[in-house]
């Protein structure tokens, strides 16, 4: 068990660089990861079902402890991070695609590696769990309505689409993971010792698949098309 613990810290510690790593080699050799795109949907129900799993009362007190200060984090999140990329979108000539794409990380919450930003920045680590788990709670609804408002000008986006598909791929998982720690308790704490290492390689996978384009070779395209997989 601590050696599954030493190698879920390590793997966790260095997720910047399994990620930045299997992006640039997903981009320079794209055909080696082409059988990744069925497991897309999956690998993300993965990751949110173990963010259930990791969810404690803990991570609501600080809420009720704090409101005013996690709704300013929750009203950052969802207005001017949004805003933001709306402008950028406006200010700089580029193309439908990297616009919509731009807009899609404006209306995202945080996720779990702002908490572990703020760990290694030694700031208030218990305000951004709570920050995090409200903006999680919550994007279901606020991030298709903010995508469908400021990138319907590019893109056909349907409301009800999207947000039943967030649902499906989020907050049903959410549920389902923290249902589990309710129910088994201290038994799954092994199971959740084993998450970064579950979390990294699916994140990994997920930002592999959208670095590569096929079957066109020319780096613009690619780039485009990463936006345009996400932005969908």
């Amino acid at each position: 068990m601590l050696v599954l613990e030493k190698v879920s810290r390590f793997i966790g510690n260095t997720f910047a660089y399994w990620v930045l790593i299997f992006a640039v080699a997903a981009f320079l050799v794209p055909a080696g990861f082409t059988w990744l795109a069925p497991y897309i949907t999956p690998l993300l129900g993965i990751v949110m079902f173990g963010m259930g799993l990791t969810l404690s009362m803990n991570d609501f007190k600080e809420i009720v402890k704090r409101p005013k200060d996690v709704a300013i984090g929750v009203i950052a999140h969802f207005i001017i991070m949004p805003l933001v990329a709306f402008l950028l979108t406006v200010i700089f000539p580029i193309s439908p695609q990297v616009a919509v794409g731009v807009i899609l990380v404006g209306c995202c919450p945080s996720g779990t590696s702002s908490n572990v930003m703020s760990f290694l920045a030694k700031g208030d680590v218990a305000l951004s769990v709570a920050i995090t788990t409200v903006s999680t709670l919550l994007a279901p609804i606020v991030t298709p309505f903010l995508i469908w408002v400021l990138a319907s000008r590019w893109l056909h986006i349907s409301f009800a689409d999207l947000f039943f598909s967030i649902v499906q791929v989020i907050l049903v998982p959410i549920i389902l993971g923290a249902i589990v720690k309710l129910v088994l308790g201290k038994r799954i704490e092994a199971g959740v010792k084993a998450l970064p290492i579950v979390s990294v390689v699916a994140i990994v996978a997920i930002v592999a698949r959208g670095c590569f384009c096929q079957p066109e070779n020319d780096c613009n395209k690619r780039l485009a098309y990463f936006c345009h997989r996400h932005s969908s």
